[in-house]
């Protein structure tokens, strides 16, 4: 019997590493088992496309079949536990698969740090799902003929989810004439927190150029049915922000279904320790994406980023078929090759490998930010796929 090998995750690490390891395994070296909940790839970078107009589903979403070779069998189902002594899988419905192999790329959860009242009130962006849930909360929000004063639209956390998130409710607006006001809300100092100023500046100028009010330096510090409070503490009372649509994107941690798998996890955020190579303290589990905290030198680990996830599955998958012919492992080193955010129809670009500007927008960035998801699509699909999907990116 060959080795059996499991991908669990569609994401871009699961999808990837996927495609890397059918490029790299030889003929009778190993069979692919690949499990998701879903079957399709999600372009979770273009996600938030679907907060405006959820038509662009078919272009963000892949069937798995369109991504896997014909000799790949394909389960679809959340996986719920993994047992690390026996190699077994098991999903929600029961179905169990073994393993010789396992890569573990189920992506990441929102982090909601304790905060009370905010889990149960806000809508996160994680999924298509989600972004159809937001898109419909926003019409019927905008729809209410009961009310005089515009609704009013709350999006936690100005990192990349965030800003994309605000940028597509407001060209909703625009393009309905949608009576809404827009709240992005950050609790550190500036928008794009952690990143060079000219970016940040850059941000915030097409932030408010798009109509959106930029609250930042009080972090939410409860949340009910109808209002977030921001800041306050022992001597003074927090500030109330009314909403009508609260959406939450402040952070990420590890999938709930990682907690009872018996390989070393970080304790606050569950995710998984793994090597330059992936490997993990279980050698015959491999951890990628944002599953993981992936070393990339001492006190380093690679960013949660879509495109940390792509160069790793290159050597991801490439790396299940060495396991499986007992060959060395490859190291990964990150390569960052910019930024790219937008804003509704406009994007920023910053530190992009090859361009001779730091920072800029305008139709040069616009056009790059529709180049990285064709390419990704072209990659992991077809190039006539990716030439469909460029309009609506």
């Amino acid at each position: 019997m060959s080795t059996q090998v499991v991908v669990v995750g569609s994401g871009y690490a699961g999808a990837g590493a996927v495609k890397a390891f059918e490029d790299e395994v030889g003929e009778g070296e190993a069979d692919l088992t690949w499990i998701s909940e879903h079957d399709y790839h999600l372009v979770l970078h273009e996600v938030h496309r679907a907060i405006r107009n959820p038509a662009v589903e078919d272009k963000i979403t892949i069937p798995v079949d369109e991504i896997k070779s014909p000799e790949s069998d394909f389960v679809q189902g959340r996986v719920v536990d993994v047992d690390t002594d026996e190699r077994v899988v098991e999903t929600d419905d029961g179905t169990t698969v073994d393993y010789d192999y396992l890569l573990l790329a189920v992506g990441s959860t929102t982090a909601f740090f304790g905060i009370e009242g905010l889990k149960e009130n806000a809508r996160q962006l994680k999924g298509l799902d989600d972004a159809k849930a937001i898109h419909e909360d926003v019409r019927e929000a905008a729809a209410d003929a009961t009310r005089s004063d515009p609704a009013q639209v709350i999006v936690g956390g100005a990192g990349l989810s965030g800003i994309q998130t605000a940028g597509e409710i407001a060209e909703y607006r625009d393009k309905h004439r949608a009576p809404l006001d827009i709240k992005l809300v950050e609790g550190l100092d500036e928008v794009f927190p952690g990143n060079d100023p000219q970016i940040q500046g850059a941000l915030r100028q097409r932030l408010e150029d798009a109509d959106i009010d930029i609250l930042t330096g009080d972090f939410i510090s409860e949340a009910d049915e109808e209002a977030v409070y921001l800041g306050g503490g022992e001597d003074e009372e927090p500030e109330e922000l009314g909403y009508d649509v609260l959406i939450w994107t402040g952070g990420i941690t590890g999938q709930p279904e990682l907690e009872h798998v018996e390989v070393d996890k970080d304790d606050r955020s569950n995710r998984v320790h793994a090597g330059s190579d992936f490997a993990t303290s279980d050698d015959r589990v491999f951890a990628i994406g944002d599953t993981a905290l992936v070393e990339q030198g001492e006190d380093d680990v690679a960013p949660p980023t879509a495109q940390a996830a792509w160069q790793a599955a290159e050597v991801a998958g490439a790396n299940l078929a060495r396991a499986a012919r007992g060959a060395p492992l490859r190291s990964w080193t990150h390569e960052d090759k910019g930024t790219v955010v937008s804003v509704g129809e406009e994007a920023v670009a910053h530190d992009v490998v090859g361009m001779p500007i730091k920072t800029f927008g305008g139709k040069p960035a616009k056009l790059l930010k529709k180049a990285i998801a064709t390419r990704w699509i072209a990659k992991v699909s077809s190039a006539s796929r990716g030439v469909s999907a460029f309009g609506d990116m």
